[in-house]
């Protein structure tokens, strides 16, 4: 095992970004990246490590190029064998099996408004190691008693967040201040500055009276279209815990979606004499 890769990878969770890790699982015959050989590519498309070096690589740092668009890695073979159809430019005549990873990058999420829902999402969140921050421009609602495992917990007028925020270290905003106002002003600066997932709490109402200001002052629809109100999955949620859970299972959701509709469907059971029996659909 590299430490140089291991290293890197957890400073990469650290700072929240993606990467891809492509490692060599089986070899067979003479091929030039052994057994264990690894590559890290991260989302810039530079490398560190080596799968073997020539035409291997370069197929590997595409299929990665690739991963990071699908979200999604797979398991690859390649004919060491030039001479062989479909065969890579290579005289060494074995094979490898190269397994390429998608690792996405570890939630962090940026609360605006401490309220209620702020405060139910605080206490899932570090069940999931996700990291998270929060921020309003009232100092009781940003206290350590309120927000315990927070990273960053800052007093900040709302036209004031990007100042003492920056908003490329965040995979996640939302917006769930108290004040229609002042969320509108988080909002305006968000969609120009903001590069991720934005999320709104709001009613009907309310979204659409930002989003017509908004307009107004000359947004566009395109970049209204990134903001997504109403949050998380459609649950029924009501209560800022069951919003909470919403929320959370729309990022699982999205961290996974390569793993969506691939698990064996549910079948219901009935119970007879004791015995499981399976109740087809």
């Amino acid at each position: 095992m590299d430490r140089r890769l291991t290293r890197e990878a957890l400073r990469l969770l650290e700072a929240h970004q993606a990467f891809v890790r492509a490692t060599i699982v089986k070899t067979v015959g003479s091929v030039p990246g052994k057994l264990g050989a690894a590559m890290i590519v991260r989302s810039d498309g530079s490398t560190l490590g080596t799968v073997g070096g020539a035409q291997l690589e370069e197929e590997v740092k595409a299929l990665a190029r690739s991963a990071f668009e699908r979200k999604e890695g797979d398991l690859h073979r390649f004919d060491l064998q030039a001479w062989k159809p479909g065969g890579l430019e290579s005289l060494c005549g074995g094979s490898v099996e190269v397994a390429v990873e998608y690792v996405a990058a570890r939630p962090n999420l940026l609360l605006w408004g401490g309220g209620h829902v702020a405060q139910a999402l605080a206490q899932l969140l570090p069940t999931l190691e996700y990291d998270y921050s929060v921020a309003d421009d009232r100092p009781d609602w940003v206290s350590v008693e309120r927000f315990p495992s927070a990273e960053r917990r800052e007093v900040v007028e709302a036209e004031k967040l990007f100042e003492v925020f920056d908003p490329a270290s965040f995979t996640h905003l939302y917006l769930l201040g108290y004040d229609a106002r002042k969320d509108l002003e988080v909002l305006a600066r968000a969609v120009d500055r903001f590069p991720n997932s934005i999320g709104l709490i709001a009613s009907a109402s309310k979204r659409e009276h930002m989003f017509a200001t908004l307009r107004e002052r000359g947004v566009s629809r395109e970049a209204l279209s990134r903001v997504r109100s109403p949050v998380g999955i459609p649950l029924g949620a009501e209560t800022p815990a069951e919003i909470a859970v919403s929320i959370v299972a729309e990022i699982v959701k999205e961290l996974h979606p390569a793993t969506l509709g691939t698990r064996t469907r549910d079948v219901p059971v009935v119970f007879r004499n004791d015995d499981v029996v399976p109740r087809p659909r």
